[in-house]
């Protein structure tokens, strides 16, 4: 009987593990992968120069460590008048009163209001306190309410959406939060993800956006517009068969994830570089096999898509639609083909 129970764990494991992308799984010479919660610090990411991979500490995005860089970010204090603030290449997008960009998680709910970050994503994302939050020109005062977190504070809301701050905006003006992890966008005004062409998410907080884009879904209620093909696959001359996104992006992999045992190689500042992917609809894929979609959970506790066990990204390098400007940078990272391999040009 014993006999049987450890071939049948054995057989199970097995089953798990085909189709995951061992072919050209990390070697084991290749330590660096970076385990989820490992709390270090990946820097330099698609640069030209030095890898920089493993130099510094974790900034709290998740990571365990929960500390939060110098220069004043990732403060908790009130958010006193709200302002609305222009920001380049998002719109306009709400701040607190000394400037700092306010966001909202895709994930949290609106009709109640609800917040889903705790724990350490709430380290990465501190909550903004309803206290003394006020309404400036261009935000409505009926649009702020609170909600009340698990530990009983009282979270600022716009519109429904809980508020947060982002750890890494270390002065007035930044928004390196806006797409991380295709879930998390700057506020905009009426409560909705900042910026033209952005899809609001819905009431259960279940909308997600990549790459600033809306994601491909339903069409608009009302109308006969056909749903976007959410993934696709285009020919690219050198690379061959390729997979991009709604939008036309073109998604990556990394050499320091790894796909069995799934970890997350890319944290914390690799994220300003390289965006998480957003999930998808498997019913909206076209040229790939549904089975090859999958999910792996982020450190911050996002969900980021994979194909073929790996996780896959946009690279904010590419300018417009169908540029592979992050193929073969740092030798890490490799745009996806339609069975979820690292592509690589022929000849």
């Amino acid at each position: 009987m014993r006999r049987e129970i450890i071939a049948g764990s054995a057989v199970a494991v097995l089953l798990l593990t085909a189709g995951c992308g061992l072919s050209d799984k990390p070697s084991s010479k290749a330590a660096a992968v970076q385990p989820a919660g490992s709390g270090k610090q990946l820097g330099a990411y698609g640069s030209d120069g030095g890898s920089g991979y493993g130099a510094g500490s974790g900034s709290g995005y998740g990571e365990g460590s929960g500390a939060a860089p110098a220069g004043g970010a990732g403060k908790s204090g009130p958010a006193g008048m709200l302002q609305v603030r222009e920001m380049a290449n998002v719109g306009s997008g709400v701040a607190d009163g000394d400037g700092f960009t306010l966001y909202r998680f895709d994930k949290d709910a609106a009709k109640p209001p609800k917040s889903n970050c705790e724990g350490d994503c709430a380290k990465a994302w501190p909550v903004v306190p309803a206290d003394d939050a006020q309404a400036g020109a261009g935000i409505d005062a009926a649009l702020l309410g609170s909600v009340t977190r698990a530990d009983g504070s009282r979270q600022l809301t716009v519109g429904g959406w809980p508020v947060y701050r982002y750890a890494k905006d270390t002065k007035a003006g930044d928004a390196l939060g806006e797409g991380v992890g295709g879930t998390w966008h700057v506020l905009g005004p009426d409560g909705k993800p900042a910026g033209p062409g952005k899809g609001a998410g819905t009431e259960t907080g279940t909308g997600m956006q990549g790459h600033g884009m809306e994601q491909g879904g339903a069409a608009k209620e009302g109308t006969k517009e056909a749903p976007k093909v959410a993934l696709s696959v285009r020919q690219d001359a050198k690379l061959g068969n390729i997979v991009q996104n709604a939008e036309g992006w073109t998604l990556y992999r990394f050499d320091k994830d790894s796909a069995w045992p799934m970890k997350i190689g890319c944290v914390d500042s690799c994220t300003d570089t390289w965006k998480p992917a957003p999930l998808v609809d498997k019913t909206q894929v076209s040229g790939i096999d549904p089975k090859l979609i999958g999910s792996v959970k982020r450190p911050d506790g996002t969900e980021q898509l994979t194909i073929d066990c790996w996780p896959v990204y946009t690279f904010t390098g590419d300018k417009a639609p169908g540029d592979v400007n992050g193929q073969g940078k740092q030798n890490l990272w490799w745009a996806v083909t339609d069975k979820g391999k690292k592509a690589k040009a022929a000849g």
